[in-house]
Formats: C-alpha cells, sequence, structure tokens
C-alpha cells in the first residue's frame, strides 16, 4: 500500500499534513524519476486551483524541481484538464497539479500527468515514494548552471481556449443558439475565469455564478458537489441547461431544464447513444466504474452497447480505455474521458459535448436523460483513520452482514464498500429499487463499520 499517493495523487489539510517540506520531498523525487526515464533535463509545468494554500505549494513544488536541476513553467490557476492538453501540446516532461478537486478549502493536493497528458501509472508515484523516504535526495542537488530555471507562463491559458474553438466553433456556428441559454456554476475554482471566455467565444448565452474565487470559498455550497443553488437557479432563469464544475474543473454535472440533475452515468448514456449513431463509440463500448449506477448497465445492454467495469478512479477508466482501444469512459462524478479530445476528465469538455448534442438534436436536456432509469442509491462516508482501512476486508461480522443484506436483494440490488482513495472515509453504497429499505441498511453497515474501527 502507497504511504503518499493515494487514487488521485496526494490529498491533505495544506500546511499541516501537506507540509511544504512534504511537498518539496514529492518534486525533487519526482524530478528525479522523470529524469531517469528520459535523456535530458526535464521541463515540468505547474497549474493550480484558487484555493488560498495553492501559491505555498506552488512555492515548495517549484523549489523542489529547481533544486533538482528541472526546469518550470508556471501556468497560473488553470483547469487540471487544461495542464494535462498544455503539457502534450508542448512536449514538456511532466505537468503537476496542485488542488484537492472537490474538497474543501482546508485540503490541497499534488497529481502528476505524464508527458501523454496522463496521470502517471502506480509504479511510478511508487518508485517517487520510495526516494522521497531514501537517504538520497540530499545528493541529489544541482549546483552552479546546473540549478533549474522558472517562467511564468500564464498565457498559456489562451491555448486551451483555442482547443475549444479549434473542436466547436464551425460546427456550434450552423446550429441554431438563439434561444438556448446555459446556467454556469465554476465553483469558485479553476474554470472561473476560462468558462465564460469559452462559452462568449464560442457564441452560447450563458449567466455564470460562484466565479468570484476569494482563496476559501471554492466549492462551498457550489460547483458539481453542491448542485442545490444551480437547480433553482436554472428554474427561476428558464435557462435551457445548468452546467456545474468542480474545484479543478476535470468534473461536470448538469441540471435539466426542470432543475433535475444529470450525473455522470447519465452523461455517459447520451454521449455514448450520440457517438455510436454517427459511427464514433469505438468498439462499440463504454468504460465505466464499480460505482456506476445499475441503470447504466441496463441502458448499454437494452442499446447493444458493451459495458465494462473498472475500480474507482479514472485513471484505471483510462487504462482500460488505452489497453482495449475505447474512446468514452467516466465515473458517476462526472469525469468524462473522451479520448479523441484529451486524456482526461474535462468538465469544460464534456458540458459543450452535452450542448452540441441538445442543440443539433433540437431537444430538451430532459428529454435526452430519458433513455435511462437511475435506480435510487444510497451512499453514506464513515470517518475511519487512513492506517485502519486496510482491516475492513478481516472483520467477520461486517462480512456477515454484507451477505446477509445481498441475500435480501435476491439480485435486485447491491452492496459496494469501498475505502477512499483521497480521505480518511469508507464508503458504503448500497442500490435498489427501495430507496426507504437501503437508507436503512446502508446505515446498519456503516454504524458497524464505525463501531469495529474506530473502537
Amino acid at each position: 500500500m502507497r504511504k503518499y499517493f493515494g487514487t488521485d495523487g496526494i490529498r491533505r489539510i495544506a500546511n499541516t499534513e501537506l507540509t511544504p517540506n512534504l511537498v518539496y520531498k514529492v518534486a525533487k523525487a519526482g524530478a528525479c524519476v522523470l529524469a531517469k526515464h528520459s535523456d535530458h533535463t526535464p521541463t515540468i509545468l505547474i497549474g493550480r486551483d484558487t484555493r488560498i494554500s495553492g501559491g505555498l505549494i506552488e512555492s515548495a513544488m517549484t523549489a523542489g524541481f529547481l533544486s533538482y536541476g528541472a526546469n518550470v513553467k508556471l501556468l497560473g490557476v488553470i483547469p487540471t484538464p487544461a495542464v494535462a492538453y498544455l503539457t502534450r501540446r508542448y512536449k514538456a516532461d511532466a505537468g503537476v497539479v496542485i488542488s484537492a478537486s472537490h474538497n474543501t478549502y482546508e485540503f490541497n493536493g499534488v497529481k502528476y500527468f505524464s508527458n501523454k497528458g496522463m496521470k502517471i501509472p502506480d509504479e511510478l508515484e511508487e518508485e517517487i515514494e520510495e526516494i522521497m523516504d531514501s537517504d538520497k535526495l540530499d545528493a541529489m542537488t544541482a549546483v552552479g548552471d546546473k540549478v533549474g530555471v522558472s517562467e511564468i507562463r500564464t498565457d498559456l491559458i489562451e491555448e486551451y481556449v483555442y482547443f475549444f474553438r479549434k473542436n466547436f466553433e464551425e460546427e456550434l456556428e450552423n446550429l441554431e443558439k438563439e434561444n438556448f441559454v446555459v446556467a454556469l456554476d465554476t465553483a469558485n475554482g479553476a474554470t472561473s475565469a476560462i468558462a465564460e471566455k469559452v462559452f462568449r467565444v464560442l457564441g452560447i448565452r450563458y449567466y455564470i455564478r460562484n466565479n468570484n474565487p476569494d482563496g476559501v470559498n471554492i466549492n462551498r455550497d457550489c460547483g458539481s458537489t453542491h448542485l442545490e443553488g444551480l437547480k433553482q437557479f436554472v428554474k427561476e432563469k428558464k435557462c435551457n441547461l445548468g452546467i456545474a464544475y468542480d474545484g479543478d474543473g476535470d468534473r461536470c454535472l448538469l441540471v435539466d431544464e426542470n432543475g433535475n440533475e444529470i450525473d455522470g452515468d447519465a452523461i455517459l448514456a447520451i454521449t455514448s447513444k450520440y457517438l455510436k449513431e454517427n459511427g464514433k463509440l469505438k468498439n462499440n463500448t463504454i468504460v465505466a466504474t464499480v460505482m456506476s449506477n445499475l441503470g447504466l448497465k441496463k441502458y448499454a445492454e437494452e442499446n447493444g452497447i458493451n459495458y465494462i467495469q473498472t475500480k474507482v478512479g479514472d485513471r484505471y477508466v483510462l487504462e482500460e480505455m488505452l489497453k482495449n482501444g475505447y474512446n468514452l469512459g467516466g465515473e458517476q462524478s462526472g469525469h468524462i474521458i473522451f479520448l479523441d479530445y484529451n486524456p482526461t476528465g474535462d468538465g469544460i469538455l464534456t458540458s459543450l459535448m452535452m450542448v452540441r448534442i441538445l442543440l443539433e438534436k433540437k431537444m430538451s436536456a430532459s428529454e435526452a436523460a430519458k433513455i435511462i432509469k437511475i435506480y435510487p442509491q444510497v451512499l453514506v462516508n464513515v470517518k475511519v483513520p487512513n492506517e485502519k482501512k486496510s482491516e475492513l476486508e478481516n472483520i467477520p461480522e461486517i462480512k456477515s452482514k454484507i451477505e446477509e443484506i445481498e441475500q435480501e436483494f435476491k439480485g435486485n440490488g447491491r452492496v459496494l464498500i469501498r475505502p477512499s482513495g483521497t480521505e480518511p472515509l469508507v464508503r458504503v453504497m448500497l442500490e435498489g429499487s427501495n430507496e426507504d429499505y437501503i437508507e436503512e441498511k446502508a446505515n446498519e453497515i456503516a454504524k458497524l463499520i464505525e463501531e469495529k474501527l474506530n473502537s
């Protein structure tokens, strides 16, 4: 089990758990690993979200890279998928995003992207950890003219705007947009400035909210984790679609014109149908995770689409897609990967794909979402110390309780217990046709886990 990296990089409370010293080591060890796998001095791009700790972590990260002798380009506040795109576009050796995604502002994190714009594999993260905890770091210090150089390149965000123009401008120009308006919720995060630029340049009418970051209001009662305000806003303003991004901009959830949520599973259904109709769904397959709704599986079966599940984490979805040549995959949370465009979840890209589909088909968002029936799902989070998560599968009382409930479902529901890869939590998820029943049973399991692992 890895000591620092979880399913989405390293994520901890900034300046107490994610200290400048730890970040410095992550950077220096990372530069070493990157240099081992290349034949030249590494160049690394760094982007961050709007958290108050972003400047602190960025400074420590930069110091670690420069100390090793790597060169750095500082992109400033920019969405995660933009870093992935620019890393490939400028043939950098790696990209780093400083963000804790959908978490509250006290948290921050570090995630690496390879020169191909993809999150680095587990093996490289393990290699970085090994060096961090060794006595090799002090010896890896550049001297004289070998010290790295940093450069501020906040101008490169315009390249990301151009990426969307290149892929959507011509098609959208020919579609009737006059009576179509969206509501954008940028979560006071990394999409706060760029989302507006993209929608303006593409000629899509919009309202925008939660786009005034102050360092501590990222994700606070807004964005993809808090849709309540957006739902109300969409109905009040009579919008055709509500679009909610998360703090770092790699997720997108939607709200239809009636204020109903369209989650990642529904987005996968809608976009897969569109791609299949246009002969663009490679190998006729959707890749999702074990957290995806039973309704997505049934939609795929009914529409003759292959359906593959991976463990939780968009990196594992991407691995499966790359291994077998698929081009659509994602998570219920709104991480959707359109591999023909970008090898990572991209909130703005996802929202534009949906806008294009609705305009082209001249249908409402609610009508589009009817193709999938979402089964009731209950998710209960249990706070558990990180060091105790591994004990979960060895407790007979918990195993017995899960087996008992699964037998009661008789094949019409499921139980999924999963330790979080990014937080000190165990997630208890139940799915079935009777919401009151699954809520009761989810709380029973959660209470049992809490008793056994927190005593």
